[in-house]
């Protein structure tokens, strides 16, 4: 794991506001994610935790504060949430794979297209990432053809195929039926364990104890707290954390 105390400033957010029209959907949000830091943001829904995800490589746009990533303010310049883009790979809740493509295909058209590299680089890196994510035998089939869990996969594949920086997971478990649910925590601890910036939105609070160095608990578009986990998730200090835990964990 990298030392992260020592690590430089991936993302830096201060005081972010959101509004949809009249509804204060971030209310000033201020954090920082250092370099291979691994952050799980959890709370019920409607906290504003998925809107702000969002926000870090502008498919939201935030209306106040300010957000930076990798040292690239996130404003109106196009150029910049280009280039924040660019270092910043996401996997949402659906797999968002196009269908008529083979998973070969998925994985190798925006490094071809943005990146530019020749195909044949593009190839063995996808077949490197496959492999990464244990679905190897998979590449000439289609979307369609998969389980949820690798499709998911697949979506984590082409993500990585970038070379981000930093991965962003918007509840990325939360279509899945269970018994697929583990192999895709399974290809994000690794990830957290190889050294990524990773900040997910989650509600596995297995994989949060296990691999994050922080938890944020959102709620009504505030962090209400933010901890280690075994300190946030066994001597929580605020009673809204309290609550939404012990609705979670009862089980």
């Amino acid at each position: 794991m990298t030392n992260i105390e020592n690590a430089k400033d991936m993302i830096v957010c201060r005081d972010v506001q959101k509004w949809y029209d009249e509804f204060h959907v971030l209310r000033g949000i201020s954090t920082t994610v250092r370099e291979g830091e691994v952050v799980v943001i959890v709370g019920p829904s409607g906290s504003g935790k998925s809107t702000f995800i969002r926000c870090l490589n502008r498919l939201e746009e935030h209306q106040e504060g300010d957000i930076i990533v990798d040292g690239i303010e996130l404003s109106h310049d196009i150029r910049n949430i280009e280039a924040v883009r660019r270092e910043v790979g996401m996997v949402f809740q659906q797999f968002n794979l196009f269908p008529h493509l083979t998973v070969m295909e998925n994985i190798t058209l925006a490094p071809t297209n943005v990146r530019r590299w020749p195909k044949d680089k593009a190839t063995q890196i996808a077949e490197q990432l496959l492999e990464r994510v244990k679905i190897p035998e998979q590449a000439h089939k289609y979307p369609g053809q998969l389980s949820g869990g690798q499709q998911q996969r697949v979506a984590i594949a082409r993500a990585l195929a970038m070379q981000p920086k930093i991965m962003l997971f918007d509840e990325p478990t939360s279509a899945l039926d269970p018994e697929m649910i583990k192999e895709v925590l399974d290809v994000m601890r690794d990830l957290a364990l190889s050294g990524m910036t990773i900040v997910a939105v989650t509600h596995e609070m297995g994989f949060a104890r296990e691999v994050a160095n922080r938890v944020m608990f959102f709620d009504q578009g505030l962090v209400i707290e933010e901890a280690p986990p075994n300190v946030l998730f066994n001597n929580p200090q605020e009673d809204r954390t309290k609550l939404f835990l012990s609705q979670i964990l009862h089980h």
